[in-house]
């Protein structure tokens, strides 16, 4: 009974995005691990931008160092 937590920032991703990611997060466990699909949960937490840090910074921050 595979359990999978996806976690991304909450930038405007769709109900379209998730459906495509839990699809295939649980086509990967059948297909590698044999796992059935009725048992194999997937749940997606959308993380604040300010509660997400990158390389020790907030994510905000290490992006705008990163593009300049």
């Amino acid at each position: 009974m595979p359990y999978v937590n996806i976690k991304v920032t909450r930038e405007a991703v769709t109900t379209d995005q998730k459906a495509e990611l839990i699809s295939g997060v649980t086509d990967l466990l059948v297909r590698v691990l044999g796992k059935s699909p009725a048992t194999t949960f997937v749940v997606i937490d959308e993380v604040a931008l300010e509660d997400w840090g990158v390389g020790g910074v907030p994510v905000e921050q290490y992006r705008r160092k990163m593009a300049s």
